[in-house]
């Protein structure tokens, strides 16, 4: 048994703290120089441009420290559900755990997502009540939440003893006690002697043959693919021969080129790879995530994953828009399904199959989000695509149709409650739970349908001006439920090509909302604008003022036109219909009509109401 390495996770839901309690991790074991960047840096595990851009982790990683004598792998995970691939693959290579929870807001629906990960693999956990500087923190609340969660998911009696700790990340300052003066000096000191003391160290033989479960991949241009994992027993060196294996089937053989392991946040070569460290592995082999690598004299390999499977799928196909291919790199069948087929190697959690009525590829996914970044990912890797809307993947069970429920999550000011209550309704979502605190401020917790909660985020975030706190975790399947009625008002499409006016946008801005601003290029069928009523409407946003001989006293007054609303990728999915579809390019995001002439749209809608 390895005395000298701790393996950890970092788990939490989003926005709590964990991303940056890492970063003073990493600051005060002194991993980077004085003078060096990441000193005065923040959120640095996410490097990702996504990441910093949304302030949440999407790809798990994993980095070290050094504490007195000890080696502490840190793997930091993402804290959204959508994510859950990455969180259940890379909990295997930890012993322990940090859940991190706000002193305010306490646990939360990925808070009870990734503890119940971490109480399946029976991991020792210790909790962190995080950011009690808040002015609303309620640190003996969460507490008491916190115990009921541990009591709620623990698996046996041994899983209601964990140690709690109290911080405030961002001031790097940990106490094993409630301080009196959170003002006072401090340091993450605690936390260490915590994961010293109650983290096990792993187990493992060394004198075993080499065995290791691929866990996680990375690619690298000069060194080729790298195969990630924790060592479970033995030890491996550069020259060694190994067994690519799924399960006890041998599926390759591995040569390996280089061992490298974790220096803070650098990847660096090592003699040898020992039992119970997280290393990297290159060479001439193909192995994939959940494969084993082993010695031959021991060609045994590990169990499979089970990773949850998705809940959504999406139609993604080359585009087919008159604009098709000004605006990208890549964006034919082919280049799609090599960039796909590279995605499912990493992203576990991903499935893609080629769409039996069309050119396009099913993709499949745990969420919006999880979908939404993939395709973000890829436009700004230059690709360009046209993406149909999302739908739920339904199971039959006893003769049943079942479709995903979520429980969801919503903390908002007490006087924002109807129109919650109002917008549920609609949906047809089940409370289960409701309580306002002192400070005004109410959590009420719904059990939905993953069908009908789509684009609930969007809507309500414009009804509430953004405010309040949601979240949501899958719960299972159950019988199919009433989808809600169309919510959506009717849109405002181009019967033109052309160049948008803002002569002919004022026409625009009196039936609805412009998508648009002037000098914009649109085609036939594409979206310019949402209308105030329910039907569609085509329009000309490409007719200019006639020029005559007559002045009229309002001639030279200028065009007032409102900004054009402005659509994420998440927001356009959440927006289509099932006539519509998004046409994504590294430049721009356009809705548009399946039948882009009026005619053909006309045609379709009667064959639909013939069936």
């Amino acid at each position: 048994m390895k005395q000298d390495i701790r393996n950890i996770a970092i788990i939490a839901h989003v926005d709590h703290g964990k991303t940056t309690l890492v970063d003073g991790m990493l600051k005060q074991t002194h991993t980077f120089r004085e003078n060096q960047a990441e000193m005065n840096a923040t959120t640095i595990l996410d490097s990702n441009d996504l990441e910093r851009e949304k302030g949440i982790t999407i790809l798990a990683k994993n980095t070290s420290v050094h504490y007195k004598t000890t080696k502490i792998n840190i793997i930091d995970t993402p804290g959204h559900s959508d994510f859950s691939g990455e969180v259940e693959r890379v909990i295997n290579m930890a012993d322990g755990a940090l859940l991190i929870v706000d002193a305010a807001e306490g646990p939360l629906p990925q808070t009870h997502f990734v503890l119940q990960k971490a109480l399946e693999h029976d991991l020792t956990v210790i909790v962190v009540i995080n950011k009690i500087d808040r002015k609303d923190a309620r640190p003996e609340e969460v507490l008491h939440e916190i115990e009921e969660l541990f009591l709620h998911l623990a698996h046996h009696e041994g899983h209601l003893n964990f140690p709690v700790l109290y911080a405030i990340g961002r001031e790097e300052k940990a106490w094993a006690t409630f301080p009196e003066n959170t003002q006072e000096h401090a340091t993450l000191e605690p936390l260490f002697e915590a994961i010293i003391k109650h983290i096990p160290a792993p187990s493992g033989e060394e004198d075993k043959p080499f065995k290791m479960l691929v866990t996680t991949l990375d690619f690298d241009t000069h060194k080729g693919k790298f195969a990630i994992g924790k060592v479970s027993q033995g030890k491996v060196k550069k020259g060694d021969s190994l067994l690519i294996l799924d399960e006890n089937e041998q599926r390759g053989t591995l040569r390996v080129d280089e061992v490298f392991t974790s220096v803070g946040l650098n990847r660096v070569p090592a003699l040898q790879g020992e039992t119970g460290d997280i290393i990297a592995i290159t060479g001439n082999g193909d192995a994939s995530i959940g494969q084993t690598l082993s010695d031959p004299a021991d060609p045994t390999g590990f169990p499979k994953m089970s990773i949850e499977e998705p809940t959504l799928k999406v139609l993604v196909g080359p585009n087919t828009s008159p604009f098709a291919g000004k605006e990208s790199k890549f964006g034919t069948p082919t280049q799609l399904a090599d960039r796909l087929t590279r995605e499912i190697q990493t992203n576990v959690g991903l499935k893609i199959e080629p769409s039996p009525t069309s050119n396009g590829f099913l993709v499949s996914g745990r969420g919006e989000l999880h979908i939404a970044v993939l395709l973000e990912t890829m436009r700004r890797e230059g690709f360009e695509c046209q993406v149909g809307k999302p739908e739920v993947i339904v199971k039959e069970i006893d003769g049943v149709i079942h479709e995903p429920y979520e429980e969801l999550t919503i903390e908002l000011d007490s006087s924002l409650v109807g129109i919650i209550t109002e917008e549920m309704g609609k949906r047809h979502g089940e409370m289960l739970d409701t309580h306002t605190n002192e400070q005004g401020m109410t959590k009420m917790v719904y059990k939905i349908s993953t069908r009908n909660l789509l684009g609930f985020r969007g809507d309500i975030m414009t009804k509430t001006r953004g405010s309040g706190i949601i979240a949501t975790r899958i719960i299972g399947y159950f019988p199919i439920t009433p989808k809600k009625a169309k919510a959506r008002n009717g849109v405002l499409i181009a019967i033109e090509s052309g160049k948008s006016t803002g002569y002919a946008l004022t026409t625009v801005q009196e039936r609805g909302k412009a998508l648009i601003g002037p000098g914009v290029p649109v085609y036939e069928g594409m979206i310019i604008g949402i209308n105030n009523r329910n039907e569609d409407i085509d329009i000309n946003v490409c007719k200019s003022k006639r020029l005559t001989n007559i002045h009229s006293a309002n001639a030279d007054i200028a065009i007032q036109l409102d900004p054009p609303l402005q659509m994420s990728l998440e927001q356009a999915l959440d927006f289509i219909e099932d006539d519509e579809l998004l046409e994504i390019t590294p430049l721009s995001l356009r809705l548009r009509k399946i039948h882009l002439s009026k005619v053909n749209r006309v045609r379709s809608a009667r064959g639909a109401s013939t069936i």
